[in-house]
């Protein structure tokens, strides 16, 4: 059934003054089901493909929400981040991979950093960022305030150690330029962390001088990006793990060395494509098995609005990010610049994990997932 659900999307055609359209505006046009669920919109993103636009119809048809997730189904999970991409960023560039994910579900700026001027407020520099992300917690909780001399405080545990302790039958997996990420930020495999493991990693290819011998910074971790986003969707489309965190370094190194502008747009075009890849995994997956796939694409901080080569500080576009989503269960909160810590409980609700109450008590986000 499923299947033929696919092809049928894949069928349709796109009306021709979308396609003409440079801002097509799909905000608030189409709902269905309950007012609590549903309007769906793109902001001001634009449909970029008929299978974009087929889904947003098909996802907007009265009744035909629940119809997206089979009954049934085994739940499963993947967040992606997008290095350093500001909201602005995001929703001018042609992101066609990126919009038919939020045609499916949707598409909504957010924000990181904490609340300014509080304990919990958290530099807009990548480490805190990913933390904020994995354990629900600002900086004060999980003491990540830089990219190095890191010290993270595993009293806050991460999504992973949680889903691991409430299901070990889960199978996690991790994907990733940076070692750091699984073995300093994530602590896998360290007792005063919980001594968990991943079972399918693909990381530390920047130390494989072999396959990836030095070249400039950025067309080095463009390599490193493409095998990443290979493997990950390798792993999820032969084996489907449960939960799974990719990560994508190379558009903030463009973004540093370069700021705003045309190569920057361009980095943001090529690491689309990476995120395409993952979701013809994900869409694979659906069409073969009875599984119900959760997509999360978010960045991990916003860029400076002089130059678009800074972040770290708390001025609006550091701290304005965005997320896109496939879910078709999203609250109102969603719409309501939700946070970098609301993917957290978020992850956990798609996949039906308890977040036992020593780690629920001190989160900083609340799911945007019913």
């Amino acid at each position: 059934m499923l299947v033929s659900f696919t092809m049928r999307i894949r069928a349709m055609k796109m009306p021709s003054h979308i396609s003409g359209s440079r801002r097509g505006c799909w905000r608030d046009c189409i709902s269905g089901g309950s007012g609590s669920y549903f309007v769906r919109r793109i902001s001001v993103r634009r449909v970029t493909s008929a299978a974009a636009y087929a889904a947003l119809v098909l996802v907007g048809a009265a009744g035909m929400l629940p119809a997206l997730a089979v009954a049934g189904a085994t739940p499963k999970a993947i967040f992606i981040i997008l290095d350093g991409i500001p909201a602005d960023v995001i929703e001018r560039v042609s992101t066609p991979n990126l919009d038919a994910i939020a045609a499916v579900g949707a598409y909504a700026r957010a924000q990181v950093g904490g609340p300014i001027g509080e304990p919990g407020e958290t530099p807009t520099v990548s480490a805190p960022g990913y933390m904020s992300l994995v354990t629900g917690t600002w900086a004060n909780k999980h003491n990540v305030y830089e990219n190095y001399n890191l010290s993270p405080n595993y009293d806050y545990w991460n999504i992973f150690r949680v889903a691991k302790a409430m299901n070990p039958a889960l199978k996690i997996g991790i994907f990733s330029t940076w070692t750091d990420n699984r073995t300093v930020l994530l602590g896998e495999g360290r007792p005063n962390a919980g001594d968990w493991r991943f079972d399918y990693v693909a990381d530390g290819f920047e130390e494989d001088a072999i396959r990836f011998p030095q070249q400039p910074l950025a067309a080095h971790v463009a390599l490193i990006d493409n095998l990443v986003s290979q493997e990950a969707a390798r792993v999820i489309e032969q084996d489907g793990p449960d939960l799974s965190w990719i990560y994508l370094q190379y558009t903030d190194d463009i973004g540093h060395q370069y700021g705003d502008g045309e190569v920057f747009d361009k980095a943001v075009v090529d690491i689309d494509t990476h995120a395409g890849r993952i979701w013809s995994a994900v869409m694979t997956r659906q069409e073969t098995y009875s599984e119900d796939w959760l997509i999360i694409v978010t960045t991990d901080h916003g860029r400076d609005a002089e130059t678009g080569r800074e972040h770290g500080r708390h001025s609006e576009r550091e701290r304005t990010t965005w997320i896109v989503t496939n879910s078709t269960r999203l609250l109102p909160r969603f719409k309501q610049m939700p946070e970098i810590v609301d993917i957290f409980p978020s992850i956990a609700r798609h996949l039906g994990v308890t977040i036992p109450d020593n780690v629920a008590r001190h989160l900083d986000g609340l799911t945007f997932i019913q």
